[in-house]
């Protein structure tokens, strides 16, 4: 979702740091759009820090902030071999919701003393977050997934609101079911019924339509402390 956005927006003239501690997709992706990467770990205050600093010496004080680092570990919340280990549910948690929270809010820090742009809403910029259709939906061993992308979904609002007198936005999308590398190492036949599963389109999102919305959320300044569902009417049963 991620290297779609970059791509996106890079083909719109946009400048783009990513952030993502794998160096070699980061070098790929620098290569294929002319972005800018740093190896950038959002679990480590000092990754991040480091990292906004790299990149608004390379290009400025950015204006659109858009979080989409993930993992997706399954287990149920108690099985045969005892209770869910804890370890795994920190990590998702810490990654998903804390990680995002803390590139947020350090943006954020940076837009709100920023002068306004032009237009007539005197905006400093736009967050945009990553939940999940899990976050409502959670099925049988994505305990802590769903938690932690629960938390972003319920974050939007509040953050919206400590940031609306500043004109800072922020916004949520709640994927549904996308054909993104967490799906790539699926045999294509569980990758065909995930899709049968989505009511309409019948086929798995693709990361360019989420792309889009970044986009769309981007100029439309009426959009604020909103979740918006991406998920082709999909309404996950429990497995």
């Amino acid at each position: 979702l991620g290297a779609a956005t970059t791509r996106m927006l890079r083909a719109r003239g946009v400048p783009v740091a990513i952030f993502d501690p794998d160096q070699e997709k980061g070098r790929a992706l620098v290569s294929e759009t002319g972005a800018h990467h740093f190896p950038v770990d959002v679990t480590c205050d000092g990754s991040v820090d480091e990292g906004l600093a790299l990149a608004r010496t390379a290009q400025g004080i950015e204006r659109l902030c858009v979080n989409c680092a993930g993992v997706a570990p399954s287990a149920r919340t108690a099985g045969p071999r005892g209770a869910h280990d804890m370890a795994l549910f920190e990590r998702a948690v810490a990654v998903n919701l804390v990680g995002t929270f803390r590139v947020m809010a350090k943006s954020a820090a940076a837009m709100i003393e920023a002068d306004p742009m032009p237009g007539p809403d005197a905006e400093r910029g736009v967050i945009v977050n990553t939940a999940s259709i899990a976050a409502f939906e959670g099925q049988i061993g994505q305990a802590a997934y769903a938690a932690s992308k629960g938390g972003i979904a319920s974050l939007c609002l509040p953050a919206a609101r400590d940031l609306a007198s500043r004109n800072v936005r922020v916004m949520t999308i709640a994927p549904g079911i996308f054909d993104t590398a967490m799906l790539s190492g699926l045999p294509p036949s569980v990758r065909e019924r995930l899709a049968e599963q989505v009511p309409a389109p019948v086929r798995l999102g693709d990361p360019s339509e989420f792309a889009s919305m970044v986009c769309f959320i981007a100029e439309t300044s009426y959009l604020n402390g909103e979740t918006i569902r991406i998920d082709g009417a999909l309404r996950m049963g429990p497995r």
